[in-house]
C-alpha cells in the first residue's frame, strides 16, 4: 500500500513507499532528484512544479489555490488612488473643456465611424463616473459596479484619441479590467466590512493575472530594445545631463552614461527584473533597482503616475499576507479550508453536493481558458504587425499596443497642408499644423493623417460660405458651394538622429488615397536606411565642427528623394547661411527679387553655395539617387540676446518640484470637479458651462 502527504501547494507529494515497492534504485534516484528540483523551485519561487504535470492540476491545484487576498487589497486601493490622481491629469480631466469642447477638433478614435459625444457636458459626466468609479476601487465600495463603471468610461476615452495613447494609458485600462474579474475586494475593504466575507482568501490566479501583465509590461519592453536603434544608443541621446544621472556622468562621462546606463542597462533591466523578482534570493535586490529606475523615470519624462502604479504593483511579488506582518507584527495568514473542503461545502440546493462540485470544476477549466487566451493575445499584440498593415510606417504599428517604450525619438521641423481647390487648381490654402490638434502624433502614422485629412475637410465644408462661393451670373455676389477639395501633406520628421525626411508622399491627396487595415500603405516615403550609418561618422562629426563655431550656430540635415523638391524660406535672423551636398546632385533655384535675380545651379557631392536671408529657394533631388545635404546657419537674434544680457544666463529647473507638482496637481483637480458640476448643473437645471478658449490660455 502507497501513502501519500499533502504538499505545500494541496498537490499529492511524492511520500515514503512500502516494503512492497518494487522500484529500481534508478527510479529513486529520480525521484529523489525530482522531489529535490521542486523542493527548490517551491522554496525559491514559491511555485510547484506538479501544478503543470495537467491541466486539471493546474487549474484546481494551482490557479484555483486559496491564498490570502491582503496584498491584492493593497494594490486594488493603491491603483484606485493613481487613478484618482491621473483622470483630472492625463486623462484630461483638468483640461475637459479645452479638449472636448471645441467642436471643429479634430479626433482620432481607433474606430473611425467614433465619435465623441457632441456635449461637453455629457463629457463632464462621463469623466465624473469615471472618477467616481476608481474611488469605488479604492475604498472597495459596490465593488464590481465600481470597477465596471471605471474600465468601461475608461475604455471609452481611451479608444477616442489614439493621438493621447501612451504604452501606460493602455496598461491602465487593462489592469482596470482584470481588477473587475478578481476578488480584490475580500480584504481592506467597505464591502469586506459590510459583508465580512467567510475567509478573506482569494483563487491564485488572481495574483497570477496580474502579475503576468506586469511581466508583459517588462519583458516586451525589454525585448524591443534588443535591436540596432536601442543598443546603440540612438533612442534617448543626451538624457545623461540630467541630473539623475549626474554620479554616472561624473564616472563614465555623458557618452558612456548614455550608452551604457540608459540604453544597455534599460535594456537588460526590462528583459530581467521580473525573473529576478520571482526568484527568492534575488527580490529584494530587484525591487530596490526597479523602485531606483521608476523614480528615476518620474524625473526624467513627463509621464504621469505610470512610475507609481508599476512601484504600487512591487509588492505582488511578496508574501500575500505582507500587510498583515506590517500592521500587526504577529499575524499569520488566515486559515485555509483544505481543496476538498471548499468542493464538498457547496451545495446544489437539493441535498447533492455532486451536481455542484461538478458545476465548478467546469466553470473553472472554463475561466482558466479565457485567462490563458487573454494571456496569448497579450503576448501576441505587440508582434501582430504582420496582419495590420495598415498601421505599420517607420515604426511597426500604433504606440500603445507594442511596448516599443522609447524606442524610436522622433524630431519633425516641418508640417505642410496645402488645400486645393479641385475645381480651380490656383486656388490654395494652407492650414496652420495647429488649428485643429494640439500635438502632431499623427504626422507618424498614416491612419491618423487620413483622419487629419478627412477632418480638415469637414471643417472646410462648415466654413464653406465664407470661403467657397460659386458665381451664378456677372455681377453676382455668389452663392454657397460645397467644397471640392484636394489635401496633401508635406511632413519633414527625423527618427532616432537620422537625416530630416519626408514621411508622406507629398504628391499624393490624403483625402483619395487608399488606407485598410490589413494592407500596407503605399503612400507612406521608405525610410532612408542607406544614411542611417552616416550618423556614426558624418553627421556626429560635422555636428561638432559647425557646434563649435559659436554658441549660436547650428546645423540642419536633410534627405531627400528623386524628382522631388524642397521649398524653404530663410529668415533674416540668421546670418552665414549655407548649403552643403554631402551625397548625390540637387539643383538649386533661388526665388526672383529685385535682390538676388532668379538663377539654378547644380550642386554634386561635396559641393557648397552661401544662401540669402530673407528668401525663398529651392532644390530638387535629380538623377536616380536620393541625396543628403546640410544647412548651416548662425542665429543672430539669439547672439545679439547674450550680447544685450552680458552674458547668457541657463535657466535650471528645480531638480525636486515637489512643491509645484502639488499645486499643478491641485489646480487639475479643482478645475476638474468645476467641470463635473457644472456638467451636472447643465444637464439638470440647464446652467450655461462656462468654457475657457485654447488662445487665451495660450496667451496666458
Amino acid at each position: 500500500m502507497t501513502t501519500t502527504t499533502e504538499g505545500v501547494w494541496g498537490v499529492p507529494s511524492i511520500g515514503s513507499q512500502t516494503s512492497s515497492s518494487k522500484s529500481t534504485v534508478a527510479d529513486d534516484e529520480q525521484d529523489s532528484a525530482f522531489s529535490g528540483f521542486n523542493s527548490f523551485l517551491r522554496n525559491a519561487t514559491g511555485h510547484d512544479v506538479r501544478c503543470f504535470t495537467s491541466f486539471d492540476a493546474f487549474v484546481h491545484r494551482c490557479m484555483y489555490r486559496r491564498v490570502d487576498g491582503a496584498a491584492l487589497g493593497v494594490a486594488r486601493a493603491l491603483f484606485g488612488l493613481a487613478m484618482l490622481i491621473d483622470i483630472p491629469e492625463e486623462r484630461g480631466g483638468g483640461d475637459l473643456d479645452l479638449r472636448w469642447g471645441e467642436p471643429r477638433d479634430c479626433r482620432f478614435p481607433l474606430i473611425h465611424s467614433m465619435e465623441p459625444t457632441p456635449s461637453l457636458p455629457k463629457m463632464g459626466i462621463i469623466y465624473g463616473l469615471m472618477w467616481l468609479g476608481a474611488a469605488g476601487m479604492m475604498v472597495g465600495y459596490r465593488f464590481r459596479t465600481s470597477a465596471a463603471i471605471f474600465s468601461g468610461t475608461y475604455w471609452y476615452i481611451f479608444l477616442l484619441d489614439k493621438s493621447a495613447w501612451n504604452n501606460h494609458s493602455y496598461l491602465y485600462g487593462l489592469l482596470g479590467t482584470i481588477f473587475l474579474f478578481t476578488d480584490a475586494h475580500r480584504c481592506w475593504s467597505i464591502d469586506a466590512w459590510q459583508n465580512p466575507p467567510a475567509e478573506q482568501t482569494v483563487p491564485y490566479w488572481n495574483y497570477f493575472i496580474l502579475k503576468f501583465q506586469f511581466f508583459v509590461l517588462y519583458f516586451v519592453a525589454g525585448l524591443k530594445k534588443l535591436c540596432r536603434e536601442w543598443l546603440s544608443g540612438y533612442a534617448m541621446t543626451n538624457l545623461s545631463y540630467h541630473w539623475v544621472f549626474f554620479p554616472f556622468r561624473a564616472l563614465l562621462g555623458p557618452k558612456l552614461t548614455d550608452l551604457l546606463i540608459v540604453h544597455w542597462f534599460g535594456c537588460i533591466f526590462d528583459t530581467t527584473v521580473v525573473f529576478f523578482l520571482v526568484y527568492g534570493p534575488t527580490r529584494k535586490l530587484a525591487t530596490l533597482f526597479a523602485s531606483a529606475f521608476h523614480l528615476m523615470n518620474s524625473r526624467l519624462f513627463h509621464i504621469g503616475m505610470f512610475p507609481w502604479v508599476c512601484l504600487s504593483q512591487l509588492p505582488l511579488y511578496y508574501s500575500f499576507s505582507w500587510p498583515r506582518r506590517i500592521l500587526f507584527a504577529d499575524a499569520a495568514q488566515p486559515p485555509l479550508k483544505p481543496e476538498h473542503a471548499q468542493e464538498n461545502c457547496c451545495h446544489d440546493g437539493k441535498g447533492n453536493p455532486e451536481n455542484k462540485r461538478a458545476h465548478n470544476r467546469v466553470r473553472r477549466k472554463w475561466t482558466m481558458v479565457a485567462m490563458l487566451a487573454y494571456c496569448s493575445l497579450q503576448l501576441f499584440l505587440p508582434y501582430s504587425h504582420f496582419l495590420t498593415k495598415g498601421y505599420n510606417n517607420w515604426t511597426n504599428g500604433l504606440y500603445g499596443y507594442s511596448w516599443d517604450m522609447m524606442v524610436h525619438a522622433w524630431d519633425t521641423i516641418m508640417i505642410g497642408i496645402r488645400v486645393v481647390d479641385r475645381q480651380d487648381p490656383a486656388r490654395v490654402h494652407y492650414v496652420e499644423p495647429f488649428a485643429f490638434t494640439d500635438n502632431d502624433r499623427w504626422t507618424k502614422h498614416a491612419d491618423m493623417a487620413v483622419q487629419f485629412a478627412r477632418c480638415i475637410e469637414r471643417n472646410i465644408q462648415q466654413e464653406a460660405p465664407k470661403m467657397w462661393t460659386t458665381t451664378t451670373s456677372p455681377g453676382s455676389i455668389g452663392v454657397p458651394a460645397r467644397p471640392n477639395v484636394s489635401i496633401y501633406f508635406d511632413i519633414w520628421c527625423s527618427m532616432n538622429g537620422r537625416f530630416q525626411q519626408r514621411i508622406f508622399d507629398p504628391n499624393v491627396d490624403i483625402l483619395q488615397a487608399p488606407w485598410s487595415p490589413f494592407a500596407p500603405v503605399d503612400w507612406v516615403l521608405p525610410l532612408l536606411h542607406q544614411f542611417s550609418s552616416l550618423r556614426d561618422t558624418l553627421i556626429r562629426r560635422k555636428t561638432e565642427e559647425v557646434l563649435g563655431w559659436s554658441n549660436h550656430s547650428d546645423v540642419l540635415f536633410i534627405a531627400d528623394f528623386p524628382g522631388l523638391t524642397l521649398r524653404n524660406y530663410v529668415g533674416e535672423d540668421l546670418y552665414n547661411v549655407s548649403l552643403t551636398v554631402l551625397q548625390g546632385t540637387v539643383r538649386y533655384d533661388t526665388s526672383q527679387d529685385d535682390d538676388f535675380p532668379k538663377s539654378s545651379t547644380i550642386l554634386r557631392t561635396g559641393q557648397s553655395t552661401p544662401l540669402p536671408t530673407g528668401t525663398f529657394h529651392a532644390i530638387e533631388t535629380i538623377g536616380g539617387e536620393p541625396s543628403c545635404y546640410m544647412y548651416t546657419y548662425v542665429n543672430r537674434t539669439k547672439e545679439l540676446d547674450a550680447i544685450r544680457n552680458g552674458a547668457e544666463v541657463k535657466m535650471h529647473s528645480a531638480m525636486l518640484p515637489l512643491g509645484e507638482e502639488f499645486m499643478h496637481r491641485w489646480e487639475n483637480f479643482v478645475r476638474f470637479l468645476q467641470h463635473v458640476g457644472n456638467s451636472l448643473l447643465y444637464e439638470l437645471y440647464g446652467v450655461p458651462m462656462p468654457r475657457r478658449l485654447k488662445e487665451l490660455v495660450a496667451d496666458g
